[in-house]
């Protein structure tokens, strides 16, 4: 079979480039990212309505339109508020050379199936990379979901922590770990408010569906409802992995953030709640859900 290949462009006035297709028709996400780092989708001009469209992405696979690919210029989606060009290069010269040291990175959300080859494999692409580890349980050797990756290179280290990175098929983040932990920072990194709930999630529901990214040790629905909750992981790397997310339970899309501390601005919860569905709304905590409540739940 011939490959086929689809246009795209970073935008649509530009020269596009040619990307090849899989046998099945389909576009890997991943392809388009090797040209294109850190695209998340890609759209198109409706020639019928002019107007912009989504090109459909399933578990980092693009599908064609109804009518195909045909000859359209696909654009490139970018996660929203990022730049390719967030990098600055005449920042790099304000550090002197004898300071650019490389750190380990950690690499947060991962899929459970990756490897350290794999690892390794995909970060050598952005320069050479001197060490890879992905963290396991000591017990079941199964994937925490994060890892650590090094390079000989400061300005790989840049590039990489400047994007996010597609990696088997799901969204991840490289940064520095964060070494300055206040004493109630990692009971807070462990917890995350999941907001946006509808009153016919239950707290088993919702601890099913957390457990495929890692151990959950309790989950806390308010009384009455509120239309959040709180989970609270064994680690605390799943936990800030997931944090700005937006995932989808039994068809409704909820927001993680992360669990303020209960000595933290409470009025800035009773916000966020509010923001995320009935909330707290305009009449204090009211009903049964007192401060205690929140206490006990953080």
């Amino acid at each position: 079979m011939a490959e086929m290949y689809i246009r795209v462009a970073e935008e649509e006035n530009e020269e596009p480039m040619e990307i090849p297709s899989e046998d099945d028709g389909t576009v890997l996400l991943s392809t388009v990212a090797a040209q294109f780092p850190g695209a998340c989708g890609l759209r198109y001009r409706s020639p019928v309505s002019q107007c912009m469209r989504g090109v459909r992405l399933v578990e980092g696979v693009l599908h064609a339109p109804e009518n195909g690919w045909g000859n359209l210029v696909y654009v490139v989606n970018y996660p929203k508020g990022r730049k390719m060009d967030e990098i600055d290069a005449s920042s790099a010269t304000k550090i002197k050379r004898g300071d650019q040291k490389t750190s380990d990175l950690i690499v947060l959300g991962l899929p459970w199936k990756t490897t350290e080859q794999d690892l390794k494999d995909y970060f050598n692409t952005f320069g050479e990379v001197i060490m890879v580890q992905v963290k396991r349980d000591v017990k079941t050797g199964n994937s925490k979901g994060f890892g650590f990756v090094r390079f000989a290179e400061w300005e790989a280290q840049g590039k990489v922590m400047s994007q996010r990175h597609m990696i088997d098929g799901r969204w991840c983040d490289c940064k520095l770990p964060n070494s300055k932990q206040g004493p109630d920072e990692p009971m807070r990194s462990r917890k995350v408010f999941v907001g946006r709930c509808t009153e016919d999630i239950t707290a088993d529901e919702l601890r099913q569906f957390f457990m495929q990214y890692g151990e959950v040790t309790d989950v806390f629905i308010p009384k009455p409802f509120r239309a959040f909750a709180f989970v609270t992981f064994a680690d605390d790397q799943v936990a800030a992995s997931l944090c700005g997310e937006d995932l989808i339970i039994k068809g409704v899309s909820v927001h993680i953030s992360n669990a303020e501390p209960k000595h933290n601005n409470t009025r800035q919860m009773m916000e966020r709640a509010g923001r995320f569905g009935n909330g707290f709304g305009g009449q204090g905590f009211g009903g049964t859900f007192q401060l205690d409540s929140y206490n006990a739940c953080c």
